[in-house]
């Protein structure tokens, strides 16, 4: 089989060729003595901040889609986030400016470049991979994911697909995050030999690099949380059900979810409510009229006055302790938030939650899942590798590509496992749904609070399984490596969330943008 990393070179070359925003950049000759960052105004520019130069005649869609390409072809080579870009995103950036001039503007994302995980459908010229070399040649998907064509309607622009923990890091036990056969090795911006976090590695990474306006990444465990929180991000994860699953390259379908990752609350909660909405082929989504489509009105700086939260703690050898435990390096750089909290008129109360060894239990949903889903995936796309098993072998002709750092035991698990029928799996199912669900209700509704607050960290896995949301925001550094403050609660409490999380951002302000840096890497 041809080995197919080398073309990500080869395409962004190709893909940013003749662009006037390169006739703009004499940086690729500079010297590193002096050089220039490319494209310094794209730097922690925001939505509204791009809305308003578009407005003004300043910027064009066009212009933008230019401006963030040519950043990429700079930048990316370091971090290694972007797959491919659009060859169409230059074409659909004009036909936005001109309804623009119409005086049609479809939302708030009309003309933002928008960068997608390569587990979401495309139907495109781009490739839908999940970081696989055995989907490269796969039929492109007959129609857009639902959440891909939401953005499209929203008049965002698809700029380009970004590299992820190959199949969204359900491959080995031993996978390395932000590694696809692919795209291969994606850093992390900051320190360029540091992990990004999986699976979202490619978007968390690009983001941050300020490679577009805002990003999509799916979560099955913890795949938008920690790569945002490691790329000094703001993402969100929201209910199971509140943003369609269907087009999406499936782990397991009571975990799945994609959602927002952003360098503000501001921008994450916009997108947000363009992603939001019923697919009648995701039954799920019947409950995403609890959500809403404009977020942004729940964006008070005063948002913590009157707010009760929980403390999260854990039972350790019959112990409490806070999840803000000043003898890790974590809890000492988050435990002074918590007085700011209070200093911002919230009432906080400890809450020890069921942080605990649910077993096989979890891996054991997962892999049925995983078989099952998955096979309905393929066989929709029409691969010539149709099943799981047919992947094992793809891999295993394949080693020098697919497997030189490490395996597919999960794979080979999850082939192992039966039908969604099987008393193994519904009792694991039931086990811990009702285990986290149950933990997270009873400590909120027990106490009556409105959110639950952690460093974050291992709170991510409960608001996973539970299906409930769960959203980071940059909280500091830990030996270069951006840390987060989280909160999370029940179902559909995204409001509340992004209501206590930009009132923290906005007393804190603790993100900073990646230095990028010619000599590392």
């Amino acid at each position: 089989m041809k080995n197919n990393k080398p073309n990500r070179r080869e395409f962004l070359q190709a893909g940013i060729s003749g662009l006037t925003a390169l006739s703009l950049m004499n940086t690729t000759q500079a010297s590193e003595s002096n050089f220039v960052e490319p494209h310094a105004e794209l730097l922690e520019t925001t939505i509204f901040d791009l809305q308003a130069k578009m407005k003004s005649g300043e910027l064009t869609a066009k212009k933008l889609v230019e401006m963030y390409s040519a950043r990429i072809k700079e930048v990316d080579p370091k971090v290694n986030s972007v797959l491919e870009i659009n060859p169409d995103a230059l074409a659909i950036a004009e036909k936005l400016d001109k309804e623009r001039k119409k005086g049609k503007i479809r939302s708030q994302l009309h003309g933002i470049p928008v960068l997608i995980k390569d587990n979401i459908d495309t139907a495109d010229k781009m490739k839908t991979t999940a970081g696989s070399l055995a989907l490269m040649d796969a039929p492109t998907p007959k129609e857009d994911a639902f959440l891909v064509k939401q953005l499209r309607e929203a008049g965002a622009v698809i700029l380009g697909k970004t590299n992820l923990s190959e199949w969204a890091n359900f491959r080995s036990t031993k996978s390395i995050s932000g590694w696809s056969g692919r795209g291969g090795q994606t850093n992390n911006p900051y320190v360029l030999d540091k992990n990004p976090c999986g699976s979202s590695a490619g978007t968390g990474a690009a983001i941050s690099a300020n490679l577009a306006a805002v990003g999509v990444g799916t979560e099955t465990n913890g795949s938008i949380i920690c790569p945002s929180v490691r790329n000094g991000l703001v993402g969100i994860k929201p209910t199971l059900g509140l943003v369609s699953r269907s087009g999406v390259i499936p782990i397991a379908h009571t975990q799945d979810t994609a959602g927002p990752m952003a360098r503000t609350v501001t921008d994450a909660a916009i997108l947000l409510g363009v992603l939001v909405g019923a697919d009648k082929n995701d039954p799920i989504t019947a409950d995403s009229k609890k959500g809403l489509k404009d977020y942004t009105k729940f964006l008070d700086a005063n948002g913590l006055k009157g707010a009760r939260i929980g403390v999260a703690c854990s039972m350790v050898d019959g112990v409490v302790r806070s999840s803000f435990d000043t003898t890790r390096p974590l809890g000492k750089l988050t435990e002074p938030y918590l007085q700011l909290l209070k200093d911002a008129g919230a009432t906080l109360i400890d809450v020890t939650l069921p942080i605990t060894n649910l077993g096989d239990n979890q891996t054991i949903v997962l892999q049925y899942e995983f078989k099952t889903d998955l096979n309905k995936y393929l066989a929709k796309r029409k691969s010539q590798y149709k099943t799981l098993a047919d992947l094992i072998k793809f891999n295993d002709a394949n080693k020098d590509k697919e497997l030189p750092k490490f395996g597919q035991e999960i794979f080979i698990a999850s082939q192992e496992r039966g039908e969604l029928t099987d008393k193994t799996y519904t009792d694991a199912l039931q086990l811990i749904k009702s285990t986290m669900q149950n933990g997270i209700n009873s400590a909120i509704e027990k106490n009556n609070l409105d959110a639950i607050v952690s460093p974050t960290g291992g709170t991510w896995g409960m608001s996973a399984i539970a299906g409930y949301p769960h959203i980071t925001i940059p909280a500091g550094f830990i030996d270069g490596i951006p840390a987060g403050l989280a909160f999370f609660g029940k179902a559909f409490t995204e409001p509340t969330l992004i209501k206590f999380a930009y009132a923290f951002e906005q007393k804190t302000k603790k993100r900073e943008a990646p230095k990028y840096l010619p000599t590392l890497g």
